[in-house]
């Protein structure tokens, strides 16, 4: 089952992460984990759909939260941690 890797950046460094089981509801897991880690819900526009769909993944700054947060980024992604890892067709991996 699909997970959601929640990220607090500060500094270009990861200060919290949490993650939830994302389930059917992206906007519910993004809920469950915003509550988890004690944070506002960030305002989810265009950008952030369409970055969702074409790479499973997307950032939220200071100005997309109405409310001031600490940190100053929120990365979200998927991932999959039962799907079998890809090897690389590069010959120089050996």
């Amino acid at each position: 089952m699909a997970r959601l890797w929640v990220r607090e950046i500060r500094k270009q460094r990861i200060a919290r992460s949490e993650t939830v089981d994302l389930g059917e509801d992206l906007m519910a897991a993004l809920g469950a984990v915003c509550v988890k880690l004690d944070i506002p819900r960030p305002i989810w526009l265009e950008k952030h759909a369409r970055e969702w769909s074409q790479f499973g993944q997307t950032s939220f700054s200071k100005d997309h939260f109405v409310e001031g947060v600490s940190f100053d980024k929120l990365e979200i992604e998927s991932f999959d941690p039962d799907a079998k890892r890809k090897k690389s067709q590069d010959p120089r991996n050996g």
